[in-house]
């Protein structure tokens, strides 16, 4: 199945709520968030396993988010978190990439929505994930291990997450639901390959090359 459209969700890995501290009950969040915290990669975004993701030239490094990405396979409109699953053509890995910042309150699109800042896929039919709430994730920078961690950690698994969206907005096919990308997220740069692993989705590869070269 072809990626369409691909929403992210800030703060969904209680880690990554955590590392705020007292920062997040102060303006301008006010308390922790009650309901998911969207924010989209648009089509110019979407790359291909093994594309190199290029690094703008007044950057140092990237940012690298490693993602499982909930892929829908059947318009999904208000669905029960009991049936959400159902709703679902597969899973895939996902690099949310982004320019390194301090905002989450409003997610700057100049820093998250360069081109071919979210490598993704391919798509994996959810028959072969018994459970998406028990993947470990880790990643890779030139073969070294950086971080590792479990979509056990999720504050909203994967079907809460989808009975949320879809209580006020309808998901179709294609579009897919970006889980979260775990605490300490680890920076790479140009020159440096990055690589993703989720469990029983394989391996997703990326060149980082600097803007200039293109």
């Amino acid at each position: 199945m072809r990626v369409r459209t691909v929403y992210g969700v800030l703060l969904n890995y209680r880690g990554a709520l955590a590392a705020l501290g007292d920062a997040v009950r102060r303006p301008p969040y006010g308390a922790p968030p009650k309901a998911p915290v969207l924010y989209i990669k648009p089509a110019n975004t979407l790359s291909a396993p093994g594309a190199p993701i290029f690094v703008p030239d007044e950057v140092e490094a990237l940012e690298i988010g490693a993602a499982l990405a909930a892929v829908i396979g059947r318009t999904a409109c208000r669905v029960p978190a009991e049936r959400a699953l159902d709703h679902l053509a597969g899973y895939a890995i996902a690099n949310d990439v982004s320019i390194p910042h301090a905002s989450y309150h409003r997610p700057p699109i100049r820093f998250n929505c360069r081109d071919g800042f979210c490598p993704i896929g391919p798509v994996v039919d959810r028959s072969r994930v018994a459970d998406p709430g028990t993947l470990g994730v880790r990643v890779f920078v030139d073969g070294a291990l950086a971080q590792q961690n479990t979509t056990a950690n999720l504050i909203r698994p994967v079907a809460r997450l989808i009975a949320e969206v879809t209580d006020f907005m309808t998901l179709s096919p294609g579009d897919a639901l970006l889980t979260g990308v775990p605490e300490h997220a680890p920076h790479a740069r140009a020159g440096q390959r990055v690589a993703i692993e989720i469990d029983g989705l394989g391996r997703l590869e990326n060149p980082l090359v600097a803007d200039g070269a293109r």
